[in-house]
């Protein structure tokens, strides 16, 4: 107080009293006195009514402790500046700090301080005073604007749509909300959407990301991808029936919607969620979910202007949203567009020659598959799914790599339709009482034709399930019907598939196709039959281009794909086959034969693992079984060693202990081998097993162009 009288006695008189006077009384600006002690001494009416800064109670205060409510970092600073400005004199301005407030209702503040030091006019140091300023509005207009853009800049740098729900929650906690969670209808995540309407009050919304201050791996809260319960009647609900936020300031942990949902209120309740905003996403007239904030931790309450921010932020995020829908709607057409479109690349088998063709987009979602198997043969496949659009391809998409796996099993193809059979039956019953919620295969009616060839016996085993049997061109010309009892189309019916064996002469072309069609012979002229049988003359036409040809035909009206394969025969020079007796004698008996027909094949090199996997698969048989035991090699791209038994007990891989004295038979063969499995058979099982084949010297290579 005497340093201003000291300066009004400059100001002369009056004028100086009325300066002093205004300071204290009138100004807007919050004014503090601090003596050399840093100990606040006085204050004007305007440092009174800052509210983040109660002076009154710490009048005889030091900084340090006034500044005790404020954020620990900052009051540091603030107090080490206010004795730098008490010793140097130098002033300083605009330093700003942040302060909550120390009684209800809590809010954070920012005051902007300025400092300057107090000296009488003999120059003695006799305190320093600070500006005070509340400039909590334009702090947080600028948080608000480094937010929006801080997220901005991060949502939608990613065309995933989970990926797009969760970093809306990255962004926002902790600065806008203690936990922030965003649902999505459920056709969104299959690049769907829905436009307003009262069939949205039936759609489950499915959780899409989160943050939360808590642990995230909370276990009662749900994760991505699983349903979130949001009850009829609450501000959720309400939010997506007319698309209008809502702002719940203070939260009643009675209200009757948040009783209504046991798991909702025990999630609100136990983090004491105090308030949140609720904000609809929506974009370009769909609606995709909800974006919700909400803050338990932060004793600030939600305000007006945050429902504003928290609207600006669901805008953003609902327009990357539905890009990302819209990209992964059009990712799924643009696979679809060059399934049907890609370029006639042919796996190479030595059981067949094969061939793709694909005519212009049609109807229904077609393939066809050539899948190698062990032993030399492949499994050649053709299935079609009944409908248009993402469905009809989702539900392909399921049955090849259904078929797929399948195959690895060695099924033999009645069994294997049996089992896809069960598959799409079970699909279809985990359909739920909402349409949106069912798998693609559920709604669509599947066909397929599956099919081994052997071309060491040149046997082809077809079943056929609702679908079209194989044509087969035999090398003399002749056209005919692979004779195959159809069974019913998957999933509906009884699974009563019958599987026929055919012997194929080598050279014999198989045509299948992946649709129903009206050119097949089955159903048509003597002139579509001689167009067919016209295609594959003897000579040098490559198979492609008899293919192609095939696409002018009536069989290929309505068709999505078109395989053609022409068999081949392994001759003896590539097969040895040996039966035994089920007696031990059998064994050395085994790797004798397996010895000498290596020798025979220069694969010396092979000699010792042969010798030790025929050892331990004919020991296999012989405990096992009690009739002949079939020894069988295969000089093929691997070699194939495989030894079948008229028992059916399938054996299992086991690892044995140091005091054992047997069962590392099968471990040891797959550890020295590169596959191995068995297959069942009419009577009994086959145990197969292949190595690599050594790669040729230079010497032994073969020359260029041969």
């Amino acid at each position: 107080m005497s340093a201003a009288r000291d300066t009004a006695g400059h100001l002369g008189g009056g004028l100086g009293d009325a300066v002093l006077r205004a300071l204290f009384t009138k100004s807007p600006v919050g004014l503090l006195v601090f003596d050399t002690r840093l100990r606040i001494v006085h204050m004007n009416i305007a440092a009174r009514n800052v509210r983040a800064f109660p002076v009154e109670e710490f009048l005889d205060f030091t900084l340090s402790e006034a500044l005790q409510g404020f954020n620990r970092e900052r009051a540091a600073a603030v107090e080490v500046l206010a004795r730098e400005v008490l010793e140097s004199g130098t002033p300083r301005r605009d330093i700003q700090v942040t302060a909550r407030s120390r009684h209800a209702p809590y809010r954070e503040f920012a005051l902007s301080t300025s400092w300057f030091q107090l000296s009488n006019e003999r120059g003695e140091v006799l305190g320093v005073a600070a500006s005070i300023t509340d400039v909590t509005e334009r702090h947080k207009a600028q948080a608000r604007l480094v937010l929006l853009e801080g997220a901005s800049a991060r949502i939608g740098t990613t065309l995933d749509v989970f990926r797009t729900a969760q970093d809306l929650a990255d962004a926002t906690v902790p600065d806008f909300a203690d936990t922030t969670t965003v649902d999505l209808l459920d056709p969104v995540l299959r690049g769907e959407a829905l436009e307003p309407g009262p069939q949205i009050e039936h759609i489950e919304l499915r959780r899409g990301g989160w943050h939360s201050m808590r642990s995230i791996e909370d276990p009662h809260g749900p994760v991505a991808g699983e349903v979130s319960g949001l009850p009829a009647g609450s501000p959720y609900r309400d939010a997506l029936a007319d698309l209008r936020p809502r702002l719940i300031k203070r939260l009643d942990p009675h209200a009757a919607w948040l009783q209504s949902d046991p798991l909702l209120h025990r999630l609100l309740g136990e983090v004491q969620v105090h308030s949140m905003i609720v904000v609809p996403l929506h974009a370009r007239g769909l609606v995709l979910g909800l974006a919700c904030f909400y803050r338990w931790r932060s004793p600030d309450a939600y305000a007006d202007d945050d429902r504003v921010l928290a609207q600006q932020l669901a805008t953003r995020t609902a327009l990357c949203l539905d890009n990302a829908r819209l990209y992964s709607h059009g990712r799924a057409a643009a696979l679809i567009l060059q399934m049907r479109h890609r370029p006639a690349g042919t796996p190479v088998h030595s059981a067949v020659e094969s061939a793709y063709s694909y005519p212009a987009p049609r109807s229904g979602s077609g393939w066809t598959d050539v899948i190698a198997l062990p032993g030399a043969r492949v499994a050649l496949v053709a299935g079609n799914v009944q409908g248009d659009g993402l469905p009809a391809v989702a539900a392909m998409g399921e049955l090849r790599a259904a078929i797929g796996a399948l195959a690895l099993m060695d099924l033999p193809p009645d069994e294997l339709l049996e089992r896809l059979h069960e598959l799409v039956t079970w699909l279809s019953g985990q359909q739920s009482p909402s349409t949106h919620d069912r798998s693609p295969t559920a709604a669509l009616n599947a066909t397929c034709t599956y099919a081994i060839y052997d071309p060491t016996t040149r046997h082809c085993t077809i079943a056929t399930a609702g679908h079209p049997q194989p044509l087969l061109v035999l090398p003399n010309g002749t056209l005919e019907i692979a004779d195959a009892p159809s069974g019913p189309a998957l999933g509906q019916g009884r699974p009563a598939y019958q599987a026929t064996e055919h012997t194929l002469p080598e050279g014999t072309h198989l045509i299948l196709t992946s649709t129903h069609v009206p050119g097949h012979p089955a159903q048509s002229t003597t002139q579509t039959v001689d167009q067919i049988q016209g295609l594959f003359p003897p000579g040098t036409r490559s198979l492609q281009a008899s293919c192609d040809t095939l696409l002018r035909t009536p069989i290929a009206q309505n068709c999505a794909v078109l395989l053609l394969v022409k068999t081949r025969a392994l001759g003896p020079d590539r097969l040895a086959s040996w039966t035994l007796q089920p007696s031990p004698e059998s064994v050395a008996q085994a790797r004798k034969y397996a010895t000498a027909q290596l020798a025979a094949w220069d694969l010396e090199d092979l000699t010792s693992t042969t010798e030790l996997v025929v050892s331990e698969l004919v020991t296999n048989a012989v405990r096992y079984s009690d009739g002949p035991i079939g020894l069988r090699l295969i000089r093929d791209r691997t070699l194939t060693c495989e030894v079948s038994d008229t028992s059916s007990t399938v054996p299992q891989l086991r690892r044995a202990d140091d005091s054992d004295e047997g069962g590392r038979g099968l471990f040891i063969t797959g550890e020295i081998t590169e596959h191995w499995g068995t297959r069942p058979t009419r009577h009994g099982k086959i145990i197969w097993a292949e190595q690599t084949l050594p790669q040729p010297t230079p010497a032994q290579a073969p020359a260029p162009g041969h």
